[in-house]
């Protein structure tokens, strides 16, 4: 495409300056005290994809959060790519380990970042890499160059489940009809190495209750009478793996796809240091299923990880008290042929099972999704590959990822078409963590990459 590169060049300041603007708003769809903020940001992602060329642009209400879809319709012939993006993010707690205010984004020069990295929640996950498309459709309508036809669903529940997205899909799926499905929702592997995410995990996430006595008792006079919730959590919890952190959850493994050597050998190819992964984190080995390497743990193999624990004193100083209630929040990354739901049984009945008498377990499901695998083969992928080749300079490896899009999946069933994740973030980038940022360098490259995918991809489909 001609002139790319010197467009974003000229305008890279007006570009940042606009994600900049658009993550000072607190969009967290978690949280219903952000309502009036979530709604203004699908406000603004209408005005952008108008501004950017978009013929047709709605918002679409649902039970939820609205979703933005836009659209540019040049030829019917001509094939039609669907981006999909959120505009929600993950609340920012714990606000005290931010080193600057999450919700006033600041431009930092780092080490892995001499141009400067953008830290502000949501700047990776997924504002910046989603607000990367809008820029790219600008540049394409803008100089002519838009070489097939687009539509943009963006939502706001992404962080939540994506709890309407399905009902919205399957409602409208002549409206999102299309040929590829383009996300940006993922990372690569580093700065000179790119590489395009082919596999995606899936998710069981459920939250557990346990309850002992009818109120808080005095440790000293019902200490080692009654049975403690919080003690008896940890243990149920701690005895969810074994010393292999193996999960013990009876059929837990019975549909887990074992990779061959020929393909796990594939994966280790991917450049990979050891000691930069655990000084990234500060730790001083690493942990996880025996047999497995690091990264395969990370992305073809299931876990169990709890994601929050809490029930009796949590203030300043000291109350000795026996809870009546302790509770957990609990994730199980999936890999593809594991149903969610039939996870969540599973997880449900063995965690009921183990329960000791003295004590009563809820099992609350929150929300969960399938794993995914793109071919290497298609056209989708190749068009990917052509566009990361021309930026880069090099073909980029295909990856697995550990983390979880549940949408992907429902796209396929709903809409039969495959999706081909072009993620630029990184590891580094701290998603879901305090000090979340993503990389000027990384914005900008995404979208000076991005519209080479339209090109090949129209290309490839004639």
């Amino acid at each position: 495409m001609q002139n790319i590169d010197s467009y974003v060049e000229k305008n890279k300041d007006r570009f940042i300056n606009e994600l900049i603007e658009l993550l000072k708003i607190p969009s967290v769809s978690a949280d219903s005290a952000y309502k009036k903020d979530v709604l203004k940001t699908a406000d603004i992602i209408k005005k952008s994809l108008e501004k950017a060329g978009c013929d047709h642009v709605e918002i679409c209400e649902t039970d939820g959060y609205p979703i933005v879809y836009g659209e540019k319709i040049i030829d019917k012939n001509l094939p039609t790519v669907l981006v999909y993006g959120h505009y929600d993010v993950q609340p920012a707690d714990p606000i005290g380990l931010w080193t600057s205010p999450p919700f006033e984004p600041v431009i930092k020069k780092t080490e892995l970042h001499p141009e400067g990295a953008i830290y502000a929640r949501g700047a990776c996950d997924d504002k910046g890499q989603m607000y990367m498309h809008v820029k790219a459709m600008e540049f394409m309508t803008e100089t002519n160059q838009l070489p097939c036809n687009v539509k943009f669903m963006i939502e706001g529940e992404e962080e939540v489940g994506s709890v309407n997205l399905s009902k919205f899909v399957k409602n409208n799926q002549e409206k999102l009809k299309n040929d590829v499905i383009l996300i940006s929702d993922t990372g690569m592997i580093s700065k000179d190495t790119p590489s395009i995410t082919t596999g995606l995990r899936g998710l069981s996430y459920v939250e557990v209750e346990v309850t002992g006595p009818n109120r808080d008792l005095h440790s000293g006079l019902y200490g080692g009478a009654v049975a403690n919730p919080i003690n008896v959590l940890t243990k149920m919890i701690a005895s969810l793996h074994d010393e292999n952190n193996h999960i013990t959850i009876p059929g837990f493994y019975d549909k887990v796809e074992n990779l061959s050597d020929e393909e796990r050998a594939q994966m280790a190819k991917a450049p990979f240091s050891l000691d930069n992964y655990k000084k990234a984190i500060d730790i001083d080995d690493v942990y996880g299923e025996k047999g497995y390497t690091t990264n395969e743990r990370n992305s073809i193999r299931p876990t169990l990880d709890v994601n929050g624990i809490w029930g009796g004193y949590t203030g300043e100083g000291a109350k000795t008290v026996i809870a009546s209630k302790a509770y957990a929040k609990i994730s199980m990354r999936l890999v593809p042929h594991q149903d969610w739901e039939d996870i969540t049984k599973l997880f449900k009945n063995h965690f009921e099972s183990i329960a000791p008498k003295g004590v009563k377990v809820l099992v609350k499901p929150h929300h969960g999704g399938q794993g995914y695998v793109t071919p290497i083969d298609s056209i989708g992928y190749q068009a990917a590959s052509k566009a990361y080749e021309d930026t880069f300079g090099k073909t980029p490896i295909p990856q697995r990822s550990g983390g979880s899009i549940p949408i992907v999946a429902l796209f396929e069933q709903e809409l039969k078409s495959k999706t081909i994740l072009m993620g630029f973030g990184l590891d580094s980038d701290a998603i879901h963590s305090p000090n979340e940022h993503f990389g000027v360098w990384n914005y900008l490259k995404g979208i000076s990459t991005i519209p080479l995918f339209y090109k090949y991809f129209t290309e490839l489909s004639k």
